[in-house]
Formats: C-alpha cells, sequence, structure tokens
C-alpha cells in the first residue's frame, strides 16, 4: 500500500478524505489495481496491460478536464491510497453526471468504504455543483456494486442488454440513477 504524500484533503468523511490525483499515486499500488484481475473484474479497466507512463498522463489530463472529478480515496488511519471515485461524463447544461468507484486494496473491501465516499462526492455534486442526477451502470453480474447503487439511494432505471464482453461471454448492464430532490 502507498502512503499519501500530502494532506489535499478536498472532501471530508468520518474514515475517510478525497483528494485530487497526485503523479506520486503512480509509485503506490495504482497501477497494480488497474493490472489486477480481481479489482477490474466487473469494469473497463483491465482490457489492456496499463504502465505508469500511460497512467501518469491520464493523473495529468484528469487534473485539467471541465466535465470529471476524479478523486483518490485516503484512508485517514494510516494515510493510505486505497481506491478513486469520480464523477465522469459531467453535462452542465443537463446537469447530470455518471459516477465511478474502484477500490483497489483488498484489505479494505466489505468495510463500508465506498458508500462513504459514494456519500461524500454525492453530497458535493448536488449542494455544491447543482447537479440534478448521478447515474451508474454496472455489469449484470457485479452484485457488489448493485448493492451499493441501492444503498446509496439510487433506483435501478434500466438495463443494456448483452452490452459488455468479458471472458468469453456478453453481459448485461443494469443502469442506476439518483435525483437531486
Amino acid at each position: 500500500m502507498y502512503k499519501s504524500s500530502t494532506k489535499n484533503i478536498f472532501l471530508n468523511g468520518e474514515n475517510i478524505y478525497l483528494r485530487p490525483l497526485e503523479i506520486q499515486d503512480v509509485e503506490g499500488n495504482y497501477i497494480k489495481w488497474l493490472n489486477d484481475e480481481d479489482v477490474v473484474k466487473f469494469n473497463s479497466h483491465g482490457k489492456f496491460p496499463l504502465n505508469s507512463h500511460r497512467l501518469k498522463g491520464y493523473i495529468t489530463l484528469s487534473k485539467d478536464s471541465k466535465d470529471s472529478i476524479i478523486l483518490a480515496i485516503i484512508f485517514k488511519k494510516n494515510e493510505t491510497h486505497i481506491g478513486n471515485i469520480s464523477l465522469q461524463n459531467i453535462n452542465w447544461v443537463d446537469r447530470n453526471a455518471e459516477i465511478s468507484f474502484v477500490l483497489g486494496e483488498k484489505l479494505f473491501w466489505d468495510k463500508g468504504i465506498m458508500f462513504e465516499a459514494g456519500q461524500l462526492l454525492i453530497s458535493h455534486a448536488f449542494k455544491n455543483l447543482n447537479l440534478h442526477r448521478i447515474y451508474c451502470g454496472t455489469s449484470s453480474q457485479n452484485i457488489g456494486m448493485q448493492k451499493l447503487a441501492l444503498k446509496l439511494g439510487m433506483t435501478k432505471e434500466g438495463e443494456r442488454k448483452e452490452s459488455i464482453y468479458n471472458n468469453g461471454k456478453f453481459y448485461s448492464i443494469f443502469e442506476y440513477g439518483i435525483l437531486n430532490k
């Protein structure tokens, strides 16, 4: 695991805080997560091998993005970068965005970390960015993400049949969303 180099806190929670990604994050386990079959089993990462050059480019581009906010999840107790959360495809006219999660450090799986991170970012999106809708899609096989979406107050909105190809099979993507009431 990689200890975070700075405490550039953007959103602060009870067990975690969210901060912008840093180039130094590449020195930790970040690359390993995105090349780990278990971690990327249900998302778009892992289709092609990732190296430090490509990851540094991604981090650099993310800092100047006008349509995404990509944040590192830092576990407060030991200042460790354990995953990322992001708002992507932010549509400022229609006031919606896609939320995305990756929890790379397996020791933190099933501990409520992504729920806490999701609450922080969704609250920020609604209260500070004035977004109206947050949505996500996940593989029909990703039961953990489906449970997380529901726990975050999202409702299942639909299904894109056989729209993801993984390990020789097509799977559906379940769509979830939440409105700012």
